[in-house]
Protein backbone atom coordinates (compact mmCIF):
# COMPACT_ATOMS: atom_id res chain seq x y z
CA UNK A 1 0.00 0.00 0.00
CA UNK A 2 3.25 2.34 0.76
CA UNK A 3 3.98 1.17 -2.53
CA UNK A 4 0.93 2.42 -4.02
CA UNK A 5 0.71 5.98 -2.69
CA UNK A 6 4.36 6.70 -3.56
CA UNK A 7 2.99 5.70 -7.18
CA UNK A 8 0.06 8.25 -6.54
CA UNK A 9 2.45 11.11 -5.76
CA UNK A 10 4.62 10.25 -8.97
CA UNK A 11 1.35 10.09 -10.81
CA UNK A 12 0.36 13.49 -9.68
CA UNK A 13 4.21 14.79 -10.36
CA UNK A 14 4.01 13.71 -14.03
CA UNK A 15 0.68 14.56 -15.17
CA UNK A 16 -0.38 10.96 -15.21
CA UNK A 17 -4.42 10.76 -15.27
CA UNK A 18 -4.57 6.72 -14.40
CA UNK A 19 -2.32 4.22 -13.37
CA UNK A 20 -3.80 1.76 -15.84
CA UNK A 21 -6.63 2.15 -18.46
CA UNK A 22 -7.88 -1.18 -19.60
CA UNK A 23 -9.05 -1.78 -22.99
CA UNK A 24 -12.03 -3.73 -23.53
CA UNK A 25 -15.03 -4.72 -21.25
CA UNK A 26 -15.60 -8.33 -21.56
CA UNK A 27 -15.06 -11.45 -18.87
CA UNK A 28 -11.13 -10.24 -18.91
CA UNK A 29 -10.55 -6.90 -19.11
CA UNK A 30 -13.72 -6.10 -16.06
CA UNK A 31 -12.37 -8.34 -14.13
CA UNK A 32 -8.51 -6.70 -14.35
CA UNK A 33 -10.51 -3.25 -13.44
CA UNK A 34 -12.32 -4.97 -10.50
CA UNK A 35 -9.41 -6.18 -8.60
CA UNK A 36 -7.22 -3.10 -9.92
CA UNK A 37 -9.49 -0.57 -8.39
CA UNK A 38 -10.33 -2.71 -4.91
CA UNK A 39 -6.62 -2.87 -4.35
CA UNK A 40 -6.25 1.16 -4.65
CA UNK A 41 -5.36 1.67 -8.33
CA UNK A 42 -6.50 4.58 -10.28
CA UNK A 43 -7.77 2.32 -13.52
CA UNK A 44 -10.07 3.15 -16.43
CA UNK A 45 -12.22 1.24 -18.27
CA UNK A 46 -12.88 1.57 -21.69
CA UNK A 47 -15.03 -0.40 -23.38
CA UNK A 48 -17.06 -0.35 -26.78
CA UNK A 49 -20.80 0.00 -26.82
CA UNK A 50 -23.04 -2.90 -28.05
CA UNK A 51 -21.15 -5.25 -29.03
CA UNK A 52 -21.73 -8.72 -27.70
CA UNK A 53 -19.17 -11.68 -28.09
CA UNK A 54 -20.58 -14.80 -29.86
CA UNK A 55 -20.18 -17.35 -27.23
CA UNK A 56 -21.96 -20.36 -26.33
CA UNK A 57 -21.90 -18.82 -22.67
CA UNK A 58 -20.45 -22.27 -20.77
CA UNK A 59 -18.63 -21.51 -17.10
CA UNK A 60 -17.49 -23.88 -14.43
CA UNK A 61 -19.02 -23.64 -10.74
CA UNK A 62 -15.18 -22.80 -9.76
CA UNK A 63 -16.03 -19.54 -11.66
CA UNK A 64 -18.83 -18.45 -9.67
CA UNK A 65 -16.78 -19.31 -6.29
CA UNK A 66 -13.07 -17.88 -7.25
CA UNK A 67 -14.48 -14.62 -9.00
CA UNK A 68 -17.57 -13.90 -6.55
CA UNK A 69 -20.07 -14.10 -9.42
CA UNK A 70 -23.61 -14.73 -7.30
CA UNK A 71 -25.61 -17.80 -9.00
CA UNK A 72 -28.40 -15.57 -10.32
CA UNK A 73 -26.42 -14.93 -13.35
CA UNK A 74 -26.80 -18.40 -14.09
CA UNK A 75 -29.37 -18.97 -16.70
CA UNK A 76 -29.02 -22.45 -17.00
CA UNK A 77 -27.68 -25.45 -15.52
CA UNK A 78 -26.65 -28.08 -17.83
CA UNK A 79 -26.16 -31.74 -16.35
CA UNK A 80 -24.96 -33.75 -19.95
CA UNK A 81 -23.01 -33.08 -22.86
CA UNK A 82 -23.83 -34.82 -25.86
CA UNK A 83 -20.67 -35.52 -28.21
CA UNK A 84 -22.23 -36.40 -31.63
CA UNK A 85 -20.15 -37.63 -34.15
CA UNK A 86 -20.01 -37.48 -38.56
CA UNK A 87 -22.21 -40.94 -38.42
CA UNK A 88 -25.02 -39.47 -36.51
CA UNK A 89 -24.52 -41.44 -33.55
CA UNK A 90 -23.94 -40.05 -30.01
CA UNK A 91 -22.41 -40.50 -26.93
CA UNK A 92 -24.14 -39.17 -23.75
CA UNK A 93 -21.88 -37.60 -20.72
CA UNK A 94 -23.57 -36.90 -18.05
CA UNK A 95 -22.00 -34.65 -15.02
CA UNK A 96 -22.74 -36.69 -12.06
CA UNK A 97 -22.68 -35.38 -8.31
CA UNK A 98 -19.60 -33.50 -9.05
CA UNK A 99 -21.29 -30.72 -10.19
CA UNK A 100 -23.21 -29.13 -13.53
CA UNK A 101 -21.98 -27.13 -16.39
CA UNK A 102 -23.59 -23.30 -15.65
CA UNK A 103 -24.70 -21.29 -18.84
CA UNK A 104 -24.55 -17.30 -18.80
CA UNK A 105 -25.98 -15.26 -21.06
CA UNK A 106 -23.11 -12.77 -22.23
CA UNK A 107 -24.69 -9.67 -22.39
CA UNK A 108 -26.21 -9.45 -18.54
CA UNK A 109 -22.96 -11.31 -17.51
CA UNK A 110 -20.38 -9.38 -19.40
CA UNK A 111 -22.51 -5.92 -18.00
CA UNK A 112 -22.59 -7.34 -14.59
CA UNK A 113 -18.56 -7.80 -14.18
CA UNK A 114 -17.99 -4.31 -15.56
CA UNK A 115 -20.59 -2.50 -13.33
CA UNK A 116 -18.77 -4.44 -10.14
CA UNK A 117 -15.60 -2.80 -11.31
CA UNK A 118 -17.18 0.53 -11.69
CA UNK A 119 -18.66 0.23 -8.21
CA UNK A 120 -15.13 -0.81 -6.69
CA UNK A 121 -14.07 2.53 -8.06
CA UNK A 122 -13.17 2.09 -11.62
CA UNK A 123 -13.77 4.48 -13.89
CA UNK A 124 -15.93 3.73 -17.28
CA UNK A 125 -15.68 5.10 -20.20
CA UNK A 126 -17.60 4.46 -23.50
CA UNK A 127 -15.21 4.52 -26.61
CA UNK A 128 -13.73 2.46 -29.36
CA UNK A 129 -9.58 2.27 -29.32
CA UNK A 130 -7.84 4.22 -31.81
CA UNK A 131 -4.11 3.94 -30.66
CA UNK A 132 -1.80 4.33 -28.14
CA UNK A 133 1.08 7.15 -28.52
CA UNK A 134 4.27 8.37 -26.92
CA UNK A 135 5.46 12.06 -26.65
CA UNK A 136 7.85 11.68 -24.78
CA UNK A 137 6.45 12.74 -21.76
CA UNK A 138 6.29 10.20 -18.95
CA UNK A 139 3.91 7.32 -19.54
CA UNK A 140 2.14 6.23 -22.46
CA UNK A 141 -1.36 8.09 -23.73
CA UNK A 142 -3.92 6.14 -24.86
CA UNK A 143 -6.44 7.72 -27.96
CA UNK A 144 -9.92 6.67 -28.18
CA UNK A 145 -13.02 7.93 -30.16
CA UNK A 146 -16.57 7.96 -28.49
CA UNK A 147 -18.60 8.64 -32.09
CA UNK A 148 -17.36 7.17 -36.04
CA UNK A 149 -15.33 10.37 -37.44
CA UNK A 150 -14.95 12.11 -34.29
CA UNK A 151 -11.86 14.08 -32.76
CA UNK A 152 -9.75 11.96 -30.36
CA UNK A 153 -9.79 11.87 -26.23
CA UNK A 154 -6.33 11.02 -25.08
CA UNK A 155 -5.62 9.43 -21.93
CA UNK A 156 -1.97 9.53 -20.17
CA UNK A 157 -1.50 6.29 -17.76
CA UNK A 158 1.57 4.35 -16.80
CA UNK A 159 0.25 1.45 -18.06
CA UNK A 160 -2.09 -0.26 -20.73
CA UNK A 161 -4.22 -3.36 -20.81
CA UNK A 162 -5.40 -4.51 -23.98
CA UNK A 163 -8.34 -6.80 -22.94
CA UNK A 164 -10.02 -6.18 -26.48
CA UNK A 165 -10.46 -9.54 -28.10
CA UNK A 166 -9.12 -11.23 -30.75
CA UNK A 167 -7.63 -9.39 -33.72
CA UNK A 168 -7.07 -6.95 -30.40
CA UNK A 169 -6.22 -3.39 -31.75
CA UNK A 170 -3.64 -2.72 -28.62
CA UNK A 171 -1.89 -6.19 -29.40
CA UNK A 172 -1.76 -5.75 -33.37
CA UNK A 173 -0.25 -2.02 -32.40
CA UNK A 174 2.30 -2.52 -29.84
CA UNK A 175 3.08 -6.78 -29.79
CA UNK A 176 5.48 -7.74 -32.84
CA UNK A 177 4.02 -10.81 -34.69
CA UNK A 178 0.44 -10.58 -33.23
CA UNK A 179 -1.00 -9.73 -36.43
CA UNK A 180 -0.16 -13.30 -37.23
CA UNK A 181 -1.75 -15.53 -34.52
CA UNK A 182 -4.16 -17.98 -36.19
CA UNK A 183 -7.81 -17.58 -35.56
CA UNK A 184 -11.08 -19.53 -35.89
CA UNK A 185 -14.25 -17.46 -37.00
CA UNK A 186 -16.92 -18.44 -34.68
CA UNK A 187 -20.87 -17.49 -35.62
CA UNK A 188 -24.18 -18.11 -33.56
CA UNK A 189 -27.71 -17.37 -33.24
CA UNK A 190 -29.00 -17.20 -29.99
CA UNK A 191 -33.04 -18.12 -30.02
CA UNK A 192 -36.21 -18.17 -28.03
CA UNK A 193 -36.15 -22.14 -27.68
CA UNK A 194 -38.22 -24.62 -26.17
CA UNK A 195 -37.29 -27.20 -23.04
CA UNK A 196 -37.26 -29.67 -26.02
CA UNK A 197 -38.11 -31.27 -29.15
CA UNK A 198 -39.31 -34.44 -31.10
CA UNK A 199 -36.22 -34.07 -32.91
CA UNK A 200 -33.46 -34.36 -30.37
CA UNK A 201 -33.22 -30.79 -28.88
CA UNK A 202 -33.57 -30.88 -24.33
CA UNK A 203 -32.97 -27.66 -22.88
CA UNK A 204 -30.69 -29.79 -20.05
CA UNK A 205 -27.80 -30.95 -22.20
CA UNK A 206 -25.00 -29.34 -23.97
CA UNK A 207 -24.97 -30.89 -27.38
CA UNK A 208 -21.17 -30.62 -29.38
CA UNK A 209 -20.99 -31.90 -32.84
CA UNK A 210 -18.65 -33.37 -34.19
CA UNK A 211 -19.33 -33.29 -38.39
CA UNK A 212 -16.80 -31.81 -41.42
CA UNK A 213 -20.24 -30.68 -42.94
CA UNK A 214 -20.83 -28.74 -40.11
CA UNK A 215 -17.34 -27.67 -39.57
CA UNK A 216 -14.21 -28.43 -41.18
CA UNK A 217 -11.95 -28.00 -38.70
CA UNK A 218 -13.81 -27.41 -35.50
CA UNK A 219 -17.33 -28.23 -33.84
CA UNK A 220 -20.73 -26.90 -33.93
CA UNK A 221 -22.65 -26.60 -30.53
CA UNK A 222 -26.19 -26.19 -28.81
CA UNK A 223 -26.01 -24.82 -25.91
CA UNK A 224 -29.29 -24.43 -23.44
CA UNK A 225 -29.83 -21.02 -21.83
CA UNK A 226 -33.31 -21.32 -19.97
CA UNK A 227 -35.60 -19.44 -22.05
CA UNK A 228 -33.26 -18.94 -25.20
CA UNK A 229 -30.44 -21.14 -26.69
CA UNK A 230 -27.16 -20.65 -28.49
CA UNK A 231 -26.77 -22.72 -31.97
CA UNK A 232 -23.08 -21.74 -33.26
CA UNK A 233 -20.20 -22.77 -35.09
CA UNK A 234 -16.42 -22.07 -35.80
CA UNK A 235 -13.79 -22.74 -38.48
CA UNK A 236 -10.77 -21.43 -39.77
CA UNK A 237 -11.55 -22.52 -43.35
CA UNK A 238 -12.33 -18.89 -45.61
CA UNK A 239 -15.91 -19.38 -47.75
CA UNK A 240 -17.01 -21.98 -44.99
CA UNK A 241 -20.98 -21.14 -44.58
CA UNK A 242 -20.92 -20.92 -40.82
CA UNK A 243 -24.72 -19.46 -41.45
CA UNK A 244 -25.44 -22.66 -43.45
CA UNK A 245 -24.17 -24.49 -41.15
CA UNK A 246 -26.11 -23.32 -38.09
CA UNK A 247 -28.99 -23.21 -40.17
CA UNK A 248 -28.54 -26.81 -40.86
CA UNK A 249 -28.19 -27.61 -37.06
CA UNK A 250 -31.78 -25.33 -36.36
CA UNK A 251 -33.38 -27.23 -39.40
CA UNK A 252 -32.21 -30.74 -38.07
CA UNK A 253 -33.18 -29.80 -34.37
CA UNK A 254 -36.48 -28.51 -34.81
CA UNK A 255 -35.99 -25.47 -34.17
CA UNK A 256 -35.68 -23.73 -37.50
CA UNK A 257 -39.31 -21.88 -36.35
CA UNK A 258 -38.11 -20.49 -33.17
CA UNK A 259 -37.88 -16.67 -32.90
CA UNK A 260 -34.09 -15.40 -33.24
CA UNK A 261 -33.24 -12.71 -31.23
CA UNK A 262 -29.74 -12.12 -32.29
CA UNK A 263 -26.83 -13.20 -34.66
CA UNK A 264 -22.92 -12.55 -33.45
CA UNK A 265 -19.94 -13.14 -35.60
CA UNK A 266 -16.07 -12.82 -34.30
CA UNK A 267 -12.69 -14.50 -34.01
CA UNK A 268 -11.35 -16.97 -31.30
CA UNK A 269 -7.42 -17.71 -31.04
CA UNK A 270 -5.99 -20.71 -31.50
CA UNK A 271 -3.67 -20.42 -29.35
CA UNK A 272 -1.17 -18.12 -26.73
CA UNK A 273 0.94 -14.95 -28.38
CA UNK A 274 4.91 -15.97 -28.25
CA UNK A 275 4.82 -12.52 -26.08
CA UNK A 276 1.94 -10.33 -24.12
CA UNK A 277 3.94 -7.10 -23.68
CA UNK A 278 6.08 -4.70 -25.55
CA UNK A 279 8.63 -4.75 -22.67
CA UNK A 280 8.08 -0.93 -21.73
CA UNK A 281 3.98 -0.43 -21.34
CA UNK A 282 1.50 -2.51 -22.57
CA UNK A 283 0.57 -6.16 -21.76
CA UNK A 284 -2.28 -7.75 -23.34
CA UNK A 285 -4.37 -10.39 -21.72
CA UNK A 286 -7.58 -12.63 -22.21
CA UNK A 287 -8.47 -13.06 -25.87
CA UNK A 288 -5.83 -10.51 -26.96
CA UNK A 289 -3.40 -12.99 -25.75
CA UNK A 290 -4.55 -15.76 -27.58
CA UNK A 291 -5.89 -17.30 -23.92
CA UNK A 292 -8.82 -19.46 -25.28
CA UNK A 293 -8.28 -23.06 -24.66
CA UNK A 294 -7.72 -25.46 -28.18
CA UNK A 295 -9.95 -28.04 -28.77
CA UNK A 296 -13.15 -26.69 -26.61
CA UNK A 297 -13.28 -23.03 -27.11
CA UNK A 298 -13.52 -22.24 -23.95
CA UNK A 299 -13.02 -18.93 -23.32
CA UNK A 300 -15.26 -17.36 -20.06
CA UNK A 301 -13.07 -18.76 -16.77
CA UNK A 302 -9.82 -18.54 -18.71
CA UNK A 303 -10.08 -14.54 -19.89
CA UNK A 304 -11.04 -14.18 -16.44
CA UNK A 305 -8.03 -15.79 -14.72
CA UNK A 306 -5.61 -13.81 -16.87
CA UNK A 307 -7.72 -10.90 -16.19
CA UNK A 308 -6.73 -11.68 -12.68
CA UNK A 309 -3.13 -12.27 -13.10
CA UNK A 310 -2.75 -8.95 -15.58
CA UNK A 311 -3.93 -7.01 -13.03
CA UNK A 312 -0.94 -8.52 -10.62
CA UNK A 313 1.47 -7.73 -12.49
CA UNK A 314 -0.11 -3.98 -13.53
CA UNK A 315 0.42 -3.16 -9.84
CA UNK A 316 4.13 -4.94 -9.34
CA UNK A 317 4.29 -2.75 -12.72
CA UNK A 318 3.14 0.58 -10.97
CA UNK A 319 4.69 0.62 -8.14
CA UNK A 320 8.34 -0.70 -9.50
CA UNK A 321 8.10 0.96 -12.44
CA UNK A 322 10.30 -1.90 -13.22
CA UNK A 323 8.89 -3.21 -17.23
CA UNK A 324 10.58 -5.92 -17.20
CA UNK A 325 7.89 -7.21 -14.66
CA UNK A 326 5.34 -7.32 -17.23
CA UNK A 327 7.15 -10.57 -18.97
CA UNK A 328 5.67 -12.31 -15.46
CA UNK A 329 1.78 -12.48 -16.73
CA UNK A 330 2.49 -14.90 -19.59
CA UNK A 331 4.81 -16.58 -17.84
CA UNK A 332 1.90 -17.24 -14.62
CA UNK A 333 -0.59 -17.62 -16.69
CA UNK A 334 1.41 -20.70 -18.93
CA UNK A 335 2.51 -22.30 -15.19
CA UNK A 336 -1.30 -22.28 -14.49
CA UNK A 337 -2.76 -23.83 -17.50
CA UNK A 338 -0.10 -24.20 -20.33
CA UNK A 339 -0.07 -28.02 -19.88
CA UNK A 340 -3.82 -28.10 -20.63
CA UNK A 341 -3.68 -25.65 -23.79
CA UNK A 342 -0.96 -27.89 -24.81
CA UNK A 343 -2.31 -31.09 -24.67
CA UNK A 344 -6.01 -29.66 -26.33
CA UNK A 345 -4.13 -28.38 -28.80
CA UNK A 346 -2.52 -31.59 -30.04
CA UNK A 347 -5.78 -32.93 -29.37
CA UNK A 348 -7.49 -30.23 -32.16
CA UNK A 349 -5.30 -31.15 -34.37
CA UNK A 350 -5.19 -34.78 -34.71
CA UNK A 351 -9.04 -35.57 -33.91
CA UNK A 352 -10.62 -32.72 -35.68
CA UNK A 353 -8.44 -33.25 -38.76
CA UNK A 354 -11.34 -35.67 -40.88
CA UNK A 355 -14.10 -37.56 -40.12
CA UNK A 356 -12.96 -40.85 -39.86
CA UNK A 357 -10.71 -39.46 -36.91
CA UNK A 358 -14.09 -37.35 -35.09
CA UNK A 359 -15.79 -40.75 -35.23
CA UNK A 360 -13.50 -42.29 -33.32
CA UNK A 361 -12.93 -39.38 -30.78
CA UNK A 362 -16.68 -38.97 -29.81
CA UNK A 363 -16.19 -43.13 -29.87
CA UNK A 364 -13.26 -42.68 -27.26
CA UNK A 365 -15.64 -40.27 -25.30
CA UNK A 366 -18.11 -43.24 -24.81
CA UNK A 367 -15.10 -44.78 -21.96
CA UNK A 368 -15.96 -44.00 -18.30
CA UNK A 369 -12.46 -43.37 -17.19
CA UNK A 370 -12.32 -40.40 -20.03
CA UNK A 371 -15.61 -38.98 -18.87
CA UNK A 372 -14.92 -38.99 -15.28
CA UNK A 373 -11.39 -37.48 -15.77
CA UNK A 374 -12.30 -34.80 -18.50
CA UNK A 375 -15.55 -33.71 -15.80
CA UNK A 376 -13.19 -33.71 -12.68
CA UNK A 377 -10.37 -31.57 -15.19
CA UNK A 378 -13.28 -29.08 -16.14
CA UNK A 379 -15.22 -28.34 -12.61
CA UNK A 380 -11.46 -27.73 -11.14
CA UNK A 381 -9.69 -26.40 -14.23
CA UNK A 382 -6.75 -28.81 -14.05
CA UNK A 383 -4.86 -31.98 -15.02
CA UNK A 384 -6.22 -34.47 -12.65
CA UNK A 385 -3.31 -36.76 -11.32
CA UNK A 386 -5.20 -38.76 -8.23
CA UNK A 387 -6.14 -41.76 -10.48
CA UNK A 388 -2.98 -42.89 -11.79
CA UNK A 389 -4.70 -46.07 -13.11
CA UNK A 390 -7.07 -44.62 -14.75
CA UNK A 391 -4.89 -42.03 -16.71
CA UNK A 392 -2.81 -45.44 -17.20
CA UNK A 393 -5.92 -46.69 -19.14
CA UNK A 394 -7.34 -43.68 -20.92
CA UNK A 395 -3.67 -43.34 -22.80
CA UNK A 396 -3.14 -47.18 -23.78
CA UNK A 397 -6.98 -46.65 -25.20
CA UNK A 398 -5.79 -43.20 -27.16
CA UNK A 399 -2.47 -44.79 -28.14
CA UNK A 400 -5.45 -47.38 -29.81
CA UNK A 401 -7.91 -45.23 -31.61
CA UNK A 402 -4.49 -43.15 -33.02
CA UNK A 403 -3.29 -46.63 -34.39
CA UNK A 404 -6.80 -47.36 -35.94
CA UNK A 405 -7.04 -50.36 -33.27
CA UNK A 406 -9.92 -48.28 -31.18
CA UNK A 407 -13.09 -50.40 -31.69
CA UNK A 408 -15.93 -47.80 -32.76
CA UNK A 409 -19.00 -47.74 -30.76
CA UNK A 410 -17.25 -49.46 -27.33
CA UNK A 411 -19.07 -50.07 -24.47
CA UNK A 412 -21.42 -47.64 -23.46
CA UNK A 413 -21.85 -47.26 -27.41
CA UNK A 414 -23.00 -44.52 -29.21
CA UNK A 415 -26.80 -44.24 -30.62
CA UNK A 416 -28.27 -42.86 -33.07
CA UNK A 417 -29.18 -39.12 -32.84
CA UNK A 418 -33.06 -38.58 -33.20
CA UNK A 419 -33.98 -36.86 -36.45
Amino acid sequence: MNQLRSAQSRREADGIDYDVVVVGGGPCGATAAWDLARSGCKVLLLDRAGRIKPCGGAVPPRLLEEFEVPQSLLVARARAARMVAPSSRVVDMPVGEIGYVGMVDRDVFDEWLRARAARCGADRRTGTFERVEHDGLPGAVVCYSTARGGALERIRTRLVIGADGARSGVARGNIPGAERNPCVFAYHEVVKSPSATEQGFDGSRCDVIYQGRLSPDFYGWVFPHGETASIGVGSAHKGFSLRGAVQTMRDEMGLDGCETIRREGAPIPLKPLKRWDNGRDVLVAGDAAGVVAPASGEGIYYAMVCGRIAAETALAFVASGNPAVLRRARKDFLRLHGRVFWILGIMQYFWYSSDKRRERFVAMCADRDVQQLTWQAYMNKRLVRAKPMAHLRIFLKDCAHLLGLGQVGSRAGPQEVPR
